[in-house]
Parts: structure tokens; sequence; C-alpha cells
């Protein structure tokens, strides 16, 4: 080996072992693990414990019995109401018929339902009972696997409790009487007088994931737009002569083409919009078509569809052309590490820390995942989110339009081009 050779190889390595060629990219990458682990897992791991105003519908209809000076079913309702000082649930008192409707358009994560029987049905319990009283628990499996599971369970656990009150109150009342004892099978009976009867409230098809497959087709549209925005960009830069095209061991480079940094985020923006269509139809041609995916008002989430993906695409060539090496990763931040934890797609909005429900006012994929899930489960009911999705999804397109259309302009004004070769 020559005297060249071993200087040039020293060089080298000097070059690959300075910290100016790789402290900048550890300090990203050390700081991207950091912000990933607390977003992720931040945002996960105590849904119970961050559960706050859970909103359920409690219907009492409860008509009374000849004797009884009110219905049971209305102090049964009073208390579980007070029972929870913390408002991890909040109850909303409702008529049968408004609660359905609210179950119907997402408006709530289930239904605890006091017939209207209840006092009548206590009240034979001293006798010659034929049936035990019950409380109906309505879940909304739209809401969400999780979501649907937490209310659930909070509305059997009131009911549980509210029966347990109902008993002692029964036994107390028993004893003073002067009837004595209560039999052994009464005893029993009256230990837990109240049967929860779990049945589905507004129901979803069979192939919905368990209330999941709006979350996932929602993420898929985040994805393909941001992943369609990096895939554009690059291509217009390799064609243009602005970056090399690097196949396996083929390495070409292409003349520079001039092009402001303005026309490039216009024309950056139209590529990614024109691509969405296509994108969103072969996304619903594998997930419908495909493999059978549960879904209806077709067109209308197309449509859906072919906005989000653009809105997204241009957003992140909106933070790419605004802050050039650095905007994938915080586009990535933005629409992916923020957004699904806040989406409210699995774990429900109210069970997630506080800073978690304030990003999800303005996330875009909180916003997707309730259009999506309006769409796919409720009808496409405007109040179901879906006005909001379209709202906050065209704020979303005119705010990284007019960022990036700003910003370049400025760039190009102030002369700072991306080569000396554009200057020109």
């Amino acid at each position: 080996m020559t005297s060249t050779h071993r200087g040039t190889e020293r060089t080298l390595l000097r070059k690959l072992t300075s910290p100016s060629l790789w402290a900048v990219p550890a300090g990203l990458v050390t700081v991207l693990a950091l912000l990933l682990s607390l977003i992720y897992m931040g945002g996960i791991l105590d849904p119970r414990g961050n559960m706050k105003s859970l909103p359920i519908g409690l219907v009492t209809e409860d008509r009374g019995a000849p004797g009884a000076p009110e219905p049971l079913g209305t102090g049964i309702a009073a208390a579980i109401r007070t029972a929870d000082p913390d408002r991890h649930v909040d109850w909303k008192p409702l008529t049968l018929t408004e609660a359905r409707r609210q179950l119907a358009a997402d408006k709530l994560y289930g239904v605890l339902v006091i017939p209207s029987d209840f006092t009548a049905q206590v009240r034979a319990l001293t006798g010659p009972a034929t049936a035990r009283p019950r409380i109906e628990v309505l879940t909304s499996p739209g809401a969400g696997s999780l979501g649907s599971s937490l209310a659930s369970t909070a509305m059997q656990q009131a009911a549980h409790e509210a029966s347990a009150r109902l008993g002692a109150a029964l036994l107390a009342e028993h004893a003073e009487t002067g009837h004595g004892a209560p039999a052994p099978s009464t005893r029993l009976l009256l230990d837990d007088p109240v049967e929860v009867t779990v049945s589905v409230g507004h129901s979803i098809g069979t192939r919905s994931g368990l209330g999941l497959s709006a979350f996932y087709y929602a993420l898929l549209l985040v994805l393909i737009g941001f992943l369609c925005a990096g895939i554009v960009s690059n291509g217009t830069d390799i064609g243009l002569g602005y970056a090399a095209s690097d196949l396996g061991p083929l390495r070409t480079h292409r003349p520079l083409v001039a092009i402001s940094r303005r026309q490039a985020f216009l024309a950056n923006s139209a590529f990614t919009a024109a691509f969405s269509l296509a994108t969103s139809s072969i996304l619903m041609a594998v997930t419908v078509g495909f493999l059978d995916m549960d879904a209806a008002h077709l067109p209308l989430l197309w449509v859906f569809s072919v906005c989000v993906t653009s809105a997204v695409g241009i957003g992140a060539q909106a933070l790419t052309s605004v802050l050039g090496a650095l905007g994938q990763p915080v586009a990535m931040l933005v629409f992916i590490a923020l957004a699904l934890p806040s989406s409210g797609g699995t774990v429900p909005v109210q069970a997630v820390p506080h800073a978690y429900r304030l990003l999800a006012e303005f996330e875009p994929m909180r916003q997707v995942t309730d259009g999506v899930r309006s769409i796919l489960y409720f009808g496409a009911q405007a109040d179901a989110g879906l006005t909001r999705a379209w709202v906050m999804t065209g704020a979303g397109l005119v705010a990284a339009l007019a960022l990036g259309w700003v910003v370049t302009t400025f760039y190009d004004r102030k002369g700072l081009h991306r080569t000396a070769a554009a200057r020109g």
C-alpha cells in the first residue's frame, strides 16, 4: 500500500470519527427516541387512571309502584351520579329516545337504563318474585373496543354498587317490619337483588375490527399522505438535478434545472394532490373490495380520503419547504407521533393525560379518525364528527398552502436559493 493510499485512509478515518460528522445526527436520533418514548407510552399506560368525564347516558324510566313514595330508579340514578366525585364519568340524564339518538351519533360511549317496571320488580322481591329487577347496559362498539370496554366496566360497576345499596336497604326494611330474619334464599337474593344485562346499543358490522377499522383506515390515510410527500419531494429533486439517484450500485445525477423554492413547493403540492387520487382509490379497493371491510357511503368515503391525504401531504411539503432537512422529522412528529395517542382511535380522548386532550383539539389524526368513524359507523351524520373533520381538514390545507407560499416567497426574495447555479 502506497503512502498516498495510507494518507487517504487516515484522512477518511479522521473525517468519520470527527464530531462534526456524527454529533448532529446523534443528537437528532437521541431527541427523537426520547420524544417518541414519552409521547407514545405516556399516552396509553393508565387509561383508567387518566379517565375524566367519559360521556355515558343515564336513563331513568321507572314509573314507580302503588304505595311507593317515589320511584326507586330516581334515587338510584341520583346515587350513581354522586358516587363519582372525581367525575371519571360524565353521567348525562336523558330520555331513552335521546340517549339512543346520541349513541347513534357517537356522542356517548354507552347508556345505563333503569326500566319502567324497576320499582314494581323490587317490591315483588319479598314475595313470590318471578324475576329479578334489572338494569340494562347499552354499549357502543363503534366508539372503539377500549372505549366501549371502559364505559361498560364503569356502567356495570355503578349498577352493582347500586344493587348492593338497594339490597342493604331492603334487608333493613325487612327487619324493621318485624318479619324476623329472611329465609336463606331470600337473604341471598337481597344481597345482590339487581340483574345487570349488557347488550349492544348501536351495532356495527362484523368486519369492522371490533370498532378499530376506522382508526386504522384513518392511520393509513395519514401515513400515505406523509409518505407521498417525501417520495414526491425526493423525485422532484432527482428529476431536476438537485439530488442524485442511487439504485443499488447505479448512481445517476441529472443536469441541474433551476427552479425557485416557491415553484418547487407548488409543483410538489400539485403532484401530491394528484397522487392522492390514485392512492385513495387503491386504499378503498384493497380494504373494501378485496378485504371486505364493512363500509357504507363509499363515494363520500373516497372524497374524504382524497382530501385528507392531500392535506397531510401538502402539510408535510410545507414543513419540508420551510425547514429543509428538518422538515421530515418535524412532519413525522406533527402528523404521526403526536397524533396517534391524541387521536381517540384506540384510547378514548377522555382516558389520556390532559396534555393529549389539548392536542386532540387540533391534531389532524383526531379529526380524520372522527370523520372516518362517522362515515363507517354512524351513517355519515354531520354531528357525529364529520362536520368538524371537514372544517379542520380544510383549515389545515389552507394553512399549509399559506405557510409554504409565504415562506418560500420570502426565501426567494432574499436570494436564499438551494444552489448557486439556481441564482440566475
